[in-house]
């Protein structure tokens, strides 16, 4: 126990030190060595607590298991995150955006659409998953189905937060234009609710890995992140299920990643943005 609460205070040490830097090593130095502390932590207390594999497999059984399963882990990477995470993830944001457009456009529908879209999200996914599950089949199109529903109504909502966002000012300007309102969309509105469309679009992020992996558990063919965690956990393969949780991990990191890339090219103008340069 001690060794292990040395290794801590050493660690908690170095970041304090480094956190009062500049640059790189504030950046992407102390997430790192908080990170790989944690698995040296993890690692070193199954070892000398003798923790059994089946409540806590240790970081290097996992990597051992992520090594000798690399085929499967990436069938189900591909069926989960590329097919059903991501298509599901695109063609729910995008009907979002389009929805709010047309929620701008209509009194209509910004009374009668907003409330329907939020009952839907406060829907539980348990619930919903087993019906799109039998709507659409066991395929990766019933798991998209269900990301749609998931990703929908937190750009819905940012994107139409983001289109009222321009001032009286700046609304005015171009009605002394003459600009059209589709012109002040594309050229003023669209472009000032960026930031608040790629909020929608983050938090979506999670959401979208997250319902397609819950799908999973109530039908799919023999691939597929969720299929694997609940059949591994069923054999007491803690490793495997462990190793998919790393691989969600990573990619779900990695999709949060290239939309926070996106926004910083697509927002550089934004406040926040050139905080961050």
């Amino acid at each position: 126990m001690g060794l292990v609460l040395a290794v801590w205070l050493a660690a908690w040490g170095l970041n304090i030190v480094l956190s009062g830097t500049a640059g790189a090593a504030k950046r992407f130095v102390v997430p790192a060595i908080f990170g790989i502390t944690l698995l040296v932590l993890w690692q070193m207390s199954v070892r000398l607590f003798d923790v059994s594999s089946v409540i806590l497999p240790a970081p290097s059984d996992i990597w051992v298991t992520i090594r000798g399963s690399g085929a499967v882990l990436w069938a189900d990477f591909v069926q989960t995150v590329v097919k059903g995470a991501l298509s599901g993830y695109v063609i729910g944001a995008g009907l979002a955006v389009l929805a709010a457009i047309a929620v701008d456009r209509s009194q209509f529908l910004q009374r009668g659409l907003l409330p329907v879209g939020n009952f839907i999200a406060a829907l539980p996914i348990v619930g919903t998953a087993p019906i799109f599950v039998m709507w659409f089949g066991f395929g990766w199109q019933s798991k998209a189905a269900v990301v749609v529903a998931m990703v929908f109504f937190p750009v819905l909502v940012n994107t139409v937060a983001g289109l009222k966002d321009t001032d009286a000012m700046q609304r005015d300007l171009m009605r002394t234009y003459a600009a059209s309102y589709w012109q002040s969309l594309f050229k003023l509105r669209l472009p000032a609710a960026l930031p608040f469309i790629f909020n929608g679009l983050k938090v979506s992020t999670t959401l979208a890995l997250i319902g397609a992996i819950v799908a999973e558990f109530f039908g799919s063919p023999i691939v597929g992140m969720g299929f694997r965690i609940k059949t591994s956990f069923g054999t007491l393969e803690l490793a495997m299920v462990w190793a998919e949780i790393a691989v969600a991990a990573v990619a779900g990191s990695g999709f949060y990643g290239l939309v926070t890339l996106a926004e910083k090219q697509l927002t550089f103008w934004h406040p926040s943005q050139r905080a961050n340069r």
